[in-house]
């Protein structure tokens, strides 16, 4: 297909964006190409092709490039056609994760921009705790992988040709345990993860970060974090201050950052819960819809820093009407970010992530927040993946050009277009941890795909968990639900190599520890050989498969920084399967009496996760799912 585009392209910056596109839409840009009329619009985008001549009409430069991919989308056939579009809000796009071990490769990331501006993003937030790099601090982001100011730039620069605003969300407060961690920076520490509020030092480091973050970037605009804070003023503080209220501490603290950011000409925003927190009866509870913010408490937050509502779960509209009413009275502008549910698993919880997504944004048109961003957070490792996240951002992007609702088959047939995967392909992700018994779409968030992988065979603290909902053939039929889907020729059909491989391993070990028990009680000596010399070394053979995989994923997607530790998570399921083949060997030939593993009577993990008897349940730390034992001690938490 070759174009031609005319009119304003050229005066307007649009060249270089249309030449990276090219690649993507397989068009080649000629003289003698489809005439292709480029105008400035007061009236949002349209695109068309009438009496052969095909026009784009925008108001703002990221919307040419939607344009840009809905002509070739639905004009390659020569066929006349009008589509019109208004956009919802005046910003849209991801955060990224950058900072819990998957730090995106310059060119992953660049990767990432291009699909976005197919879709018609605008926005893209760089979630970076300690992974840029801070002058006269070498421990900051030590050997995670951290950004460069070229490198950052280079990502700025990129995403200005498409329109794409790009800018730094950092931590000035909190979730800054990977930087305090080590000795020579334990000055600034307050506690295991927050800073020392009030202290010279902690204040210019803050100066720092704020420079070295937005110094890349075009934008002003800065996210200062905040998040989460419940450890506030109890550590060092305390020791150093006495008692004084969080609420009182972080509002000084607050305001010295945004004189800070003020002095620099940045814009900040904040994640709001705290505040919320403050509020709430017992000071804890984000979601509180019920209490008041007090008079007194509103008054004193500053008004010139917007405030981010973040809620990735919630299903009803009412439950987000209530909780904006509850931001209002703080007076500042509000931001809303949801989420693409990549959070500690191997999959994508798209049941919950869409159904949130339609409720939430729904309320955000009708309350008129114009500013919204889809959330992508990699806890506990990051074994998951952005890209396959990309059916969210479509969801986001197809909602911000509606005026109501999108039609799921809009929905499908863009992320086709724009990604060269099925919807339905995508789809099959949610089922890693969507499986029988589970609440319907995953609303309890369940994440079998990760605890049944990490799991002890000989301990299986989960095997109680699982009891009889057929996990087994659960996966055995979703490994051939993802083989069928996938497309070989498919740019993006490599992220689906390791769901497919985990199913080929959870379809033998997610219940391998309830026939080892099995076997065991019932005296079954042939049975528990046979699991020694033949099952757990085919699993392990699967497991070597399924790292092996990983591995390829993650090097060409992340910065290699970070992989170390899923290294390690594989090497522990590998030798924990060994030391189980010589410990069955060694009780079917007598050389032990008993094997204690299987003496212990196996309990339910968690009455509360397991979601009213039912359903595999849920686990947060990898920690916490290979053992029951010490991995860590820590003395002084703080």
């Amino acid at each position: 297909m070759k174009l031609h585009f005319t009119g304003i392209a050229a005066e307007a910056g649009l060249l270089p964006g249309i030449g990276e596109l090219a690649k993507e839409l397989l068009f080649i840009e000629a003289v003698d190409g489809q005439p292709v009329r480029v105008e400035l619009s007061d009236g949002g985008l349209e695109v068309g092709l009438e009496d052969g001549v095909a026009y784009i009409r925008y108001e703002r430069k990221h919307q040419f490039f939607r344009g840009l991919g809905l002509l070739v989308q639905y004009g390659r056939n020569g066929r006349a056609f009008h589509i019109k579009e208004e956009q919802q809000f005046d910003t849209i796009g991801p955060m990224f994760d950058l900072s819990r071990n998957g730090v995106l490769t310059v060119d992953s990331f660049k990767f990432m921009l291009r699909k976005m501006a197919l879709m018609g993003l605008n926005s893209v937030m760089l979630y970076m705790e300690d992974t840029y790099e801070l002058e006269g601090e070498p421990y900051f982001g030590y050997m995670r992988g951290r950004y460069s100011p070229a490198e950052l730039r280079d990502i700025d620069d990129y995403a200005d040709r498409f329109g794409i605003e790009a800018f730094p969300s950092i931590q000035t407060l909190a979730h800054l345990e990977e930087f305090l961690k080590w000795e020579p920076v334990s000055g600034y520490k307050d506690t295991k993860g927050a800073l020392l509020v009030g202290d010279e030092a902690v204040e210019a480091l803050i100066g720092n970060m704020l420079e070295a973050a937005s110094a890349p970037f075009r934008s002003r605009k800065i996210h200062i974090g905040m998040d989460e804070a419940e450890e506030l003023g109890r550590g060092k503080y305390l020791d150093r201050n006495g008692y004084r209220s969080r609420f009182d501490i972080m509002t000084g603290h607050l305001e010295r950052v945004l004189e800070d950011a003020r002095s620099r000409g940045l814009k900040p925003m904040m994640w709001s819960d705290m505040f919320l927190k403050f509020a709430s009866a017992d000071g804890s509870e984000h979601y509180d819809a019920d209490t008041p913010i007090p008079e007194e408490m509103a008054r004193r937050i500053p008004k010139d820093v917007d405030l981010v509502y973040w809620d990735y779960a919630h299903q009803e509209q009412e439950d987000y009407e209530k909780l904006i009413a509850k931001h209002r009275p703080l007076g500042c502008n509000l931001v809303f970010a949801g989420a693409v549910w990549v959070f500690n698993t191997f999959g994508v919880n798209y049941g919950l992530s869409l159904n949130a997504t339609d409720a939430a944004l729904q309320v955000c048109k009708r309350e008129g927040i114009r500013e919204v961003y889809a959330t992508m957070w990699g806890d506990d490792g990051m074994e998951s993946s952005p890209f396959g996240a990309l059916l969210g951002l479509q969801f986001y992007a197809e909602y911000a050009y509606t005026a109501g609702k999108p039609a799921w088959g809009q929905v499908a047939e863009r992320v086709k277009f724009c990604t060269g995967i099925e919807a339905e392909t995508f789809l099959k992700l949610k089922y890693l941890d969507e499986t029988p018994g589970a609440e319907p779409d995953n609303r309890k968030q369940s994440n079998p795909s990760k605890f049944l992988l990490y799991q002890d065979v000989l301990l299986g603290l989960f095997d109680k968990q699982i009891e009889g909902l057929g996990m087994s053939a659960h996966y055995a039929k979703l490994e051939q639900d993802i083989l069928s889907g996938r497309s070989k020729d498919a740019e993006l059909d490599y992220i689906f190599e390791v769901p497919e491989k985990l199913c080929a391993v959870l379809k033998r070990k997610s219940e391998i520890g309830t026939e080892l028990k099995r076997a065991y009680d019932a005296g079954d000596c042939a049975k528990l050989r046979a699991i020694a010399e033949d099952v757990l070394p085919a699993i392990a053979e699967d497991v070597k498969e399924l790292r092996a995989a990983h591995r390829r994923q993650w090097l060409r997607m992340f910065k290699p920084f970070g992989w170390e530790v899923l290294d390690i998570r594989y090497g522990g399921v590998l030798t924990r399967l060994d030391t189980a083949c010589v410990r069955l060997l060694d009780y079917v030939e007598r050389r032990i009496n008993v094997i204690e593993e299987l003496e212990q009577e196996r309990l339910v993990y968690s009455s509360v996760n397991r979601f009213n008897n039912k359903g595999a349940g849920w686990c947060s730390y990898y920690y916490r799912m290979a053992s029951p034992n010490v991995f860590f001690h820590v003395l002084n938490p703080f």
